[in-house]
């Protein structure tokens, strides 16, 4: 069935503690990509490209408006820029779930001309397991 992106159930991400945080009202647009790299096997032989399929990868950007209560996505990302571990991050929609173990390698703070506080906060596969939705 077709569906619209309206409605997410989860976005959770762990704190620096590991505990799982529901940050979804503080998230206003996501992007994720699941790629695969790809080695050119190409002989000369060919006429077109040949290419093997090698290592899987992930990698998001979670943007947000900045919300510093307790709990929220302030207190997820505060400490990425003072601590190196790795945080579960899971996606749901309409019972699909993907989860990944990630390292998020900034935590930008941009404030507008108009007085908007957000922030866009990037990660990436940390762990080596390859990603499956559910």
């Amino acid at each position: 069935m077709k569906e619209s992106g309206l409605g997410w159930t989860t976005c959770s991400v762990d704190d620096s503690s590991g505990t799982v945080k529901a940050i979804k009202n503080d998230v206003t647009n996501l992007q994720f990509a699941t790629p695969r790299a790809v080695q050119d096997v190409t002989g000369i032989d060919k006429s077109a490209m040949e290419r093997l399929l090698l290592l899987a990868d992930f990698s998001v950007t979670l943007n947000g408006v900045f919300n510093d209560a307790t709990g929220q996505s302030h207190d997820v990302f505060k400490t990425v820029p003072s601590t190196s571990v790795a945080r579960t991050v899971t996606l749901t929609v309409s019972g699909q779930t993907l989860a990944n173990e990630c390292l998020f390698t900034d935590y930008p703070l941009s404030r507008s001309d108009s007085g908007e506080l957000t922030w866009a906060v990037p990660g990436v596969l940390a762990d080596g397991t390859v990603p499956t939705w559910t």
